[in-house]
């Protein structure tokens, strides 16, 4: 069984919301919405034990960040290049 500190805290959390719908329970009867309701405390505590079968999460290892110089670059690269916008630049010609 997987032991989590986050699957403890919501054991102990659907045993709490148990005993809370077992009070309406006994002050309201068994009627159809306190039915209801432990039948979804019953589906959360379910969903709970299958997740307790799980195996224990690999933990990814994030890779090391890369510095991207940012000085400026000289701007004598980019004479005569097109313009990239939408269908470039042609120097004045007639299309």
């Amino acid at each position: 069984m997987t032991e989590t500190a986050e699957l403890h805290t919501l054991h102990r959390a659907v045993e709490q919301l148990r005993s809370c719908v077992g009070d309406l329970r006994g002050r309201y009867g068994d009627i159809p919405h306190v039915r209801r309701l432990m039948g979804d405390v019953d589906r959360i505590d379910l969903d709970l034990s299958e997740m307790d079968t799980l195996p224990a999460p690999v933990v990814a290892t994030r890779p090391p960040l890369e510095r991207i110089d940012d000085t400026p670059v000289d701007p004598a690269m980019w004479l005569g290049v097109d313009d990239e916008g939408i269908g470039g630049y042609h120097g004045g010609r007639g299309l």
